[in-house]
């Protein structure tokens, strides 16, 4: 497979799950009429799908790094559209809550194949412009999903929304299984089954305890036990899920825990001010969305920008610029509702944001051998998972003391990512970004994974 259709396919699995979640949201109440389920039942439909995919994706970037990317890629695909049929056709609200789940599977399958592919193909240096399109496309997907969702559910009704993955997993899922692969060289490296199950538990029981309402108390302690027993046991095994030189590195450690703050602070604030617009100014839905719309637009043109960003500033300096632009712009919204500045407010938490998501990203993917990329893939997605579990969740429990207390501590949170960015290195790791020979040769160099 080459190198532009590993970046087309990449940059095709990260929409189609971008695509799917947010034209859901716009799904929920069409569903909810037609198959008479409660609310509970309607938030299981997004909750199931959460807990199965966080639970799963760096054990599944494992098996990308032991079977090869392109065939987990393939897999996905074909498995998230042949379950999203399924939903489409699905009698009660019982069997979409249980295919949601399975569909979680097949998306964790998927996602981290998304990045591995992209490490196995381009050179570490080159990695900066494929990763920022991969971002921008998932900011796009961003902005389309509401308006595609709300014109399928008016067309055709909220069925559709799933019926339409069908045809571009068969597209993209066919051709990666089909094209020959090259074996990886660590396929006799044995798999940590025990920790892969301890990481599951660990972050479904996390995933669920913030994602429910209420929030469970055992869900932490079990969290928290099986934390603690992963710990131990990754210490003593002689082939752990979590490879030392991948999560022992301080720049990725510092570059997770910046993807985790920042998307907390970034979705926590845009359900606070979903309040602020709809019920404290009394806008309708769409006039909120294109309020809000300047945050998708600086997001693709922040992504488009990034990578000349991390060759002259290097990532330490580029991540520390965006998340205080990102904190800034959350400030702005607990500060005003004038519809400029509000506007403003959002360009600027767009344009901080894609900025985090391209340099985080290059530093966790660039510095993972490609051996394990896969697990650095997964890492990367655990943490934009996570992290608007976590967001999500403080907010609407700060939502009591008032939009502008809850906007502040969030603004605060997103400040967190400024002295972990220290610990990104200086240096860019980004080579010119003109095309190299091999990549303007028409169908490019076949790229091994």
């Amino acid at each position: 497979m080459n190198r532009r259709w590993t970046l087309v396919s990449s940059v095709a699995g990260a929409v189609i799950v971008a695509l799917d979640g947010t034209a859901l949201t716009v799904a929920q109440p069409s569903l909810q009429r037609e198959l008479q389920a409660g609310f509970a039942g309607v938030q299981w439909t997004s909750t199931a799908y959460l807990v199965a995919v966080a639970s799963l994706l760096v054990f599944t970037g494992r098996l990308g790094d032991r079977y090869g990317h392109r065939r987990m890629f393939g897999l996905g695909m074909l498995g998230f559209g042949a379950v999203s049929a399924g939903i489409g056709l699905a009698p009660t609200v019982g069997w979409v809550i249980g295919l949601r789940a399975v569909q979680g599977v097949f998306g964790a399958l998927l996602q981290p194949a998304t990045l591995g592919m992209l490490r196995a193909a381009y050179p570490p240096d080159r990695l900066a412009k494929p990763l920022a399109v991969r971002t921008a496309a998932i900011g796009l997907a961003a902005a389309a999903g509401p308006l595609a969702g709300g014109a399928l559910v008016s067309g055709l009704g909220w069925r559709a929304v799933f019926l339409v993955n069908v045809l571009p997993a068969l597209a993209f899922g066919l051709p990666a299984l089909l094209r020959p692969e090259h074996r990886p060289a660590n396929l006799r490296t044995p798999l940590d089954l025990p920790g892969a199950a301890l990481l599951a538990v660990t972050l479904a029981c996390l995933v669920h305890t913030l994602t429910g309402r209420p929030a469970s108390p055992v869900g932490v302690v079990v969290a928290l036990l099986t934390a603690a027993a992963l710990v131990a046991h990754e210490r003593r095994t002689a082939s752990p899920l979590l490879p030392p030189e991948v999560i022992g590195s301080r720049a990725v450690g510092a570059a997770l825990g910046i993807l985790v703050t920042v998307s907390a602070s970034l979705l926590g604030t845009l359900f606070v001010a979903t309040y602020v617009l709809q019920r404290r100014l009394g806008m309708d839905a769409f006039r909120s969305a294109l309020i809000s719309l300047p945050l998708a637009v600086l997001m693709i043109l922040s992504a488009a920008l990034c990578p000349g960003l991390l060759r002259r500033l290097g990532a330490r300096r580029a991540t520390a610029g965006a998340t205080a632009l990102l904190a800034l712009g959350v400030l702005v919204l607990s500060r005003t509702t004038a519809v400029p500045l509000l506007a403003c407010g959002f360009a600027a938490l767009g344009a901080g944001f894609g900025t985090v998501m391209v340099t985080a990203t290059h530093v966790i993917v660039h510095r993972a051998d490609v051996a394990v990329a896969g697990v650095a893939g997964g890492l990367q997605q655990t943490a934009l998972n996570v992290g608007p579990a976590v967001g999500v969740a403080a907010a609407a429990a700060l939502l009591g003391a008032g939009t502008g207390p809850a906007l502040l501590t969030l603004a605060a949170v997103a400040a967190l990512a400024v002295p972990l960015s220290g610990a990104l290195p200086a240096a860019a790791g980004v080579t010119s970004l003109a095309e190299t020979a091999e990549e303007r040769v028409p169908g490019g160099i076949p790229a091994r994974s």
